[in-house]
């Protein structure tokens, strides 16, 4: 079906313009892997804090409308080096790009140019974009993090609910839980306060919401980290744990001499999943802080996953306080105890 309307499109002239979606990408001191996708341009328009419920439903709507270009050749350039990758059906690409050289220099981002060399745009002209990509150079921890419930309320097990959520607010209007960017940004800057530890985002939401939760994490001064979310697709829907846990391996397998600290809630599967990197990683994960959103019962089951941990000499601390989170942090040494009270005042702050 796809194939058969972007054939119509181009013979009758109805395509618009294409665009290349780059998405923050991850690497090492000799390889960059960036992702992106290329699609016609959506018409999604920068959110605001005062857009209307139909201006945030309308964006919605056009970030799942999109019309992918299969088959896009794209190049990517850095320094000189450059790397092509061909788009699949859904107008996906992955980029790896092998470097020379270290790329040197503290920890932190680094831009990659983006170019479309087939096929050509309507209405002519070279598409180009910029993608950038984080190397955590020096990093002492790198973080993994959920993002339903554990850093933005999503109401997550009740899915009308989180639809309702999702479709009518935006990045200003969708509310991350108290103390959330505080704590973030204590554990990016570790136990001396002025390091560069990676923060990763995995989440199950769909790559169409991708802007939005970028823009999310950038208004609510939550660590900027790669976001790794899933294409929603018959074969992938409700394989929570496989695309979770396949991030995890191959983040631990990137930085294998990085150890990890892990953040999700207890909505889903976190717990278990958790549990399951730890024993296949062993001496691999620092801590492991789940969100308390679920019931009693619930918790029963993520505190017998807390016994279990300990065995492997990994602590899970289930908290609905961010801040006692990050009283544990600091008292294993992955925060400095001062930055307990700034999580502590972003969460008594007014409104």
């Amino acid at each position: 079906m796809d194939h058969a309307r972007f054939r119509f499109k181009r013979r009758f002239g109805l395509l618009d313009r294409f665009e290349i979606l780059p998405y923050r990408g991850h690497g090492t001191e000799r390889e960059f892997f960036l992702r992106g996708r290329v699609l016609e341009e959506q018409g999604v328009t920068r959110s605001m804090r005062g857009d209307t419920l139909w201006e945030n439903v309308r964006n919605m709507a056009r970030r799942f409308g999109s019309d992918e270009v299969a088959g896009a050749r794209v190049r990517a350039s850095f320094r000189g080096l450059e790397a092509q990758a061909t788009a699949d059906e859904e107008g996906f690409f992955d980029i790896r790009l092998g470097l020379d050289e270290p790329v040197g220099g503290r920890g932190g981002w680094h831009g990659v140019d983006l170019v479309l060399l087939h096929p050509p745009s309507p209405g002519g002209g070279p598409v180009r974009s910029k993608g950038q990509v984080m190397v955590p150079s020096g990093a002492e921890f790198g973080i993994i993090s959920d993002l339903d419930d554990t850093v933005v309320r999503s109401s997550a097990t009740n899915v009308l609910k989180m639809v309702w959520i999702v479709l009518r607010n935006n990045a200003h209007t969708r509310l991350p839980f108290e103390g959330v960017s505080a704590f973030y940004e204590a554990l990016r800057r570790g136990p001396g306060g002025d390091g560069y530890n990676p923060t990763f985002y995995v989440s199950s939401s769909p790559w169409n919401i991708y802007d939005l939760l970028e823009d999310f994490l950038d208004v609510h001064r939550v660590p900027a980290g790669p976001l790794f979310l899933k294409d929603w697709s018959p074969t992938t829907l409700g394989k929570h744990e496989d695309h979770k846990l396949g991030i995890i391996r191959t983040l631990l397998g990137t930085y294998p001499d990085l150890p990890f600290v892990l953040i999700g809630d207890s909505g889903e599967e976190d717990p278990e999943i958790y549990q399951q990197a730890v024993v296949e990683h062993p001496g691999r994960i620092l801590a492991v802080f789940i969100r308390d959103v679920t019931s009693p019962e619930r918790d029963r089951e993520v505190h017998t996953i807390a016994e279990n941990l300990r065995r492997h000499d990994v602590e899970m601390i289930l908290t609905e306080d961010t801040v006692e989170a990050a009283e544990h942090a600091a008292s294993i040494g992955l925060i400095p105890a001062e930055a307990v009270d700034r999580v502590r005042s972003r969460r008594d702050a007014p409104g």
